[in-house]
């Protein structure tokens, strides 16, 4: 059977046959080589954070950039769970980073390892490589080896950047506190590698260098240790400033300290740093693509699995929240008829990557796949129909000191939630009764919940949208519920 190709490529196929025909030509064209995937994701960066990194700037100018790119859940392993799968947690059953209702056992336990990008790409004869970090919980001690990759480099708790231990492919490899054990540098060569290796044999690939950069404890690499001196935390309007009618786990914060200030401004500073090794990995991994000779068939694709607040809000550093410092993440991609230099407006999410990179592929994508494939909007297809709204969808609030995302009520800790964000508002609902909605028309910042004053059939319309979303078990299912006024 041939291989199944995104439309594009597909195309240009039939074109080439259709000419041979014409031409009464023997031997049509070789059918073109599949595309390439290179997936850097990182951890806890904001939009904030761009500004400092020059080569993901180059990347929007050579790609496409989706401004109202969402998460399905502000925290670690739910998010990059959804990645994987392209599903929400509703459908994973990873909400939280650990047992009972998250991290890397559930996500195995319940079966979608079976069922991610990589398997998809895999069973179509691509290399596949997993680096960084996977998902929490995950210990390289255990040498344990999802399906799906062909090549796997991937530490466990490695937020410190140095004294880590790598399973590679199997064998528990120890790094320790020299500059060259700095382990956004070491995923970097070895994805580089990865890269020469696979286009030297002619095999399409798939590589997802997943960072711990720029997560807590904000360790930069030591030749950045000097850079940005005297870099504070923007101070846009929601710095320090509480929402009107607060929800209750957020209305007792009081203003920020001036130790609190001082930490936050000392700890962006160290996150800027750190972002920079991350930065010249991306331009490494595009010079290596050109230096192979692959670079014009090959998808490079930039994200964060969430955001990070800092004074926003009156919290101080953390994530969890439905707030868009917190899910609305950058999504940049560059590659084979990407349009050059544009920003999407469409809500798109993060369970939209697996069917994407699976269509690029030419992998089918499965019916139970909650997301939708982005191919269509990255090459200048038609776009006027798409959803409307994302859902974020949170448990909390978590208490496990082990959990390196941890929070307290200064840094923020959500009650159970569930979210539904479209280009204009933000509506929230919480298990025990209080609601939020913000209208980012007129109130981008989010410091007006002005769910109180909503008329009663408003709120049942978005309770009902809302609820159909969370009850969403298929792509057809989730397409239809994502479509609300």
């Amino acid at each position: 059977m041939m291989r199944r190709l995104p439309t594009l490529i597909a195309a240009v196929t039939a074109a080439a046959l259709a000419a041979a025909a014409l031409t009464g030509s023997a031997a049509p064209a070789a059918a073109p080589a599949p595309p390439n995937v290179v997936f850097v994701l990182v951890d806890d960066l904001a939009w904030n954070l761009v500004q400092y990194m020059p080569q993901v700037q180059r990347l929007q100018r050579d790609g496409t950039t989706f401004t109202n790119y969402t998460v399905t859940d502000s925290l670690c392993c739910p998010s990059r769970s959804s990645i994987f799968t392209g599903k929400f947690p509703h459908d994973t059953g990873v909400f939280t980073n650990e047992n009972p209702d998250g991290g890397f056992g559930v996500f195995r336990d319940r079966g979608n390892e079976q069922h991610t990008f990589a398997t998809a790409l895999q069973g179509r004869g691509y290399a596949t490589a997993m680096m960084g970090k996977y998902l929490n919980g995950y210990l390289p001690k255990d040498l344990y080896q999802p399906p799906g990759w062909s090549e796997w480099d991937v530490a466990g708790n490695g937020y410190g950047e140095y004294n880590y231990n790598l399973d590679e492919n199997g064998k528990l490899v120890p790094y320790g506190n020299a500059d060259s054990d700095y382990l956004t540098d070491v995923v970097s060569a070895k994805g580089q590698a990865f890269i020469r290796r696979s286009a030297a044999a002619g095999q399409p690939f798939l590589l997802e260098i997943a960072t711990f950069a720029p997560h807590g404890p904000f360790t930069p690499a030591r030749p950045d240790l000097d850079k940005f001196p005297g870099l504070t935390a923007p101070r846009g309007p929601a710095f320090d400033t509480l929402p009107t009618d607060a929800p209750a786990w957020l209305a007792g914060n009081g203003p920020l300290t001036a130790a609190e200030l001082q930490k936050i401004d000392a700890d962006f500073r160290k996150r800027a740093q750190a972002v920079q090794a991350v930065d010249r990995m991306i331009a490494g991994l595009r010079q290596t693509l050109a230096d192979a000779g692959v670079a014009g068939n090959t998808y490079v694709v930039f994200s964060s699995d969430n955001g990070f607040h800092m004074g926003q809000h009156r919290l101080v550093e953390g994530k969890q929240t439905a707030f868009d410092h917190d899910v609305r993440v950058p999504l940049v991609v560059a590659g084979p008829s990407v349009t050059a230099g544009i920003e999407r407006p469409q809500v798109v999410q993060n369970i939209d990557l697996a069917p994407t990179f699976e269509r690029i592929g030419g992998a089918p994508v499965a019916a139970d796949v909650d997301g939708r494939q982005l191919v269509t909007l990255l090459t200048g297809g038609t776009t006027a129909e798409w959803r409307t709204a994302s859902l974020v969808e949170h448990h909390g609030p978590g208490t496990n000191a082990d959990d390196p995302d941890v929070q307290d009520a200064r840094n923020g800790m959500p009650t159970t939630y569930s979210a539904m964000r479209t280009a204009t508002y933000t509506y929230v609902e919480y298990t025990d009764g209080e609601r939020e909605y913000y209208d980012r028309g007129s109130d981008p910042n989010e410091l007006h919940n002005v769910a109180g004053t909503l008329p009663a059939a408003r709120l049942a319309a978005l309770h009902d949208a809302l609820t159909a979303l969370v009850g969403c078990h298929t792509g057809a299912a989730c397409w239809s519920a994502g479509h609300v006024a």
